[in-house]
């Protein structure tokens, strides 16, 4: 079954990935065969995913939570869903503190 994952490396910062073998990815990931991003941050350690049906449901997931800033996945993992909600309103609407920071490396 394909799984959306969620890593935290070793500097604190998120890793979002997706993958149809969760075991043999993350063994990748703890042997620095993973991604870039990983593979300098290491260690790693798996802290939230979802399974799906289809791969594909899973890469649009991963896509999805990339774009999410640190708090939101923050939440996500957490599974605190009145923040979740907090941070996904929309940016134009309730401004900038809302929306949040987050860079690409703290996918």
């Amino acid at each position: 079954m394909p799984y959306m994952y969620i890593l935290e490396c070793a500097d604190g910062s998120y890793y979002t990935g997706s993958t149809w073998d969760l075991e043999k990815r993350l063994w990748e990931h703890r042997n620095g065969l993973g991604a870039n991003h990983t593979k300098k941050r290491l260690p790693i350690k798996l802290v939230y995913c979802e399974q799906f049906e289809r791969i594909d449901d899973a890469f649009h997931r991963e896509k999805q939570v990339q774009g999410w800033s640190r708090r939101k996945k923050q939440a996500l993992i957490e599974a605190n869903f009145d923040e979740l909600v907090k941070f996904s309103r929309n940016y134009a609407q309730f401004g900038k503190n809302m929306a949040s920071t987050g860079s690409a490396n703290e996918e």
